[in-house]
């Protein structure tokens, strides 16, 4: 079912909804330069299983609200997602993937948010992404800014930045993480303020630094069942950032996805979920 979430300050969230509303919620926060259309393989197969699944675009990607200011911090993705859980009336399982893992963590980790969260799902990023993994995510993501001339040299820009992935035949899925501009040109399906320079390039570290601190600070407040899930290939979670992520929050699960990047989601869909799942029904039904 699609959905459009009202918030406060004429704010407006698009989402997709799966599942009995009686039944215990999971939100799935996409990524950085993605769309709640990434996640649809995985929000069926978990509201078959009995859970209430909402996938939305975050502020600034696909159909949700683009801020002028290019407001996009971690605390503001959070209002948004605290407002969508109090429209809900009850606790969210939350499950983020890159920066939507980033989001869930601030808001599980915040201590007057504890009410919100029931569990907390870590796909592929732990406290801190590593940093030459973060700079290709960002590095492609820049290289689109100027837009493609058909769907097909998007899916190109794809496959060359996944080449353990098999390039689709069928388009389709990519057009929704697309818009037509007046150019008649496709561009990414984000806001490009998402990734402007706010002031050059030691103010954007001093800022990331920040951000980091922040996610610090919330891991270890943590009390709700965590899950960290790994991309067995993943330049972005490495080994050495799982183990502090396990130390910091000492009773989390892990799960390594076999043949997976990054983008643990598109490669194994189907054990992604089912790890999901398993990690759900064993801490809180």
């Amino acid at each position: 079912m699609e959905k459009i979430y009202n918030l406060s300050n004429d704010r407006k969230i698009a989402a997709t909804e799966w599942g009995d509303t009686k039944d215990p919620m999971v939100i799935m926060l996409h990524g950085g330069g993605q769309t709640r259309h990434s996640w649809k393989g995985s929000a069926c197969k978990i509201a078959d299983l009995g859970f209430h699944v909402i996938t939305y675009d975050l502020r600034g990607h696909g159909e949700s609200f683009w801020d002028p200011n290019g407001d996009y911090t971690f605390n503001s993705h959070k209002d948004d997602l605290i407002e969508i859980i109090e429209q809900n009336n009850k606790k969210a399982n939350l499950v983020g993937a890159s920066l939507g893992g980033m989001i869930s963590l601030s808001l599980a980790g915040h201590e007057q948010d504890k009410d919100h969260c029931a569990s907390l799902s870590m796909v592929d990023i732990g406290i801190r992404p590593n940093d030459k993994g973060s700079e290709r995510i960002i590095g492609f993501m820049r290289s689109g800014l100027n837009g493609f001339s058909t769907v097909e040299e998007a899916a190109d820009a794809v496959s060359s930045y996944l080449p353990n992935r098999k390039r689709p035949k069928d388009t389709s899925g990519l057009e929704k993480n697309l818009r037509l501009g007046e150019d008649k040109r496709y561009y990414w399906h984000w806001d490009p303020l998402f990734l402007a320079d706010k002031g050059g390039q030691i103010k954007e570290r001093k800022e990331r630094e920040e951000r980091l601190k922040q996610l610090e600070h919330s891991a270890e407040r943590v009390t709700a069942p965590a899950l960290l899930v790994q991309g067995a290939l993943s330049d972005i979670l490495t080994d050495e950032e799982k183990e502090r992520f396990i130390e910091t929050i000492p009773h989390s699960k892990f799960a390594k996805i076999d043949d997976a990047t990054h983008m643990v989601v598109g490669d194994k869909n189907d054990i992604f979920a089912e790890a999901i799942v398993k990690f759900l029904t064993q801490s809180i039904l």
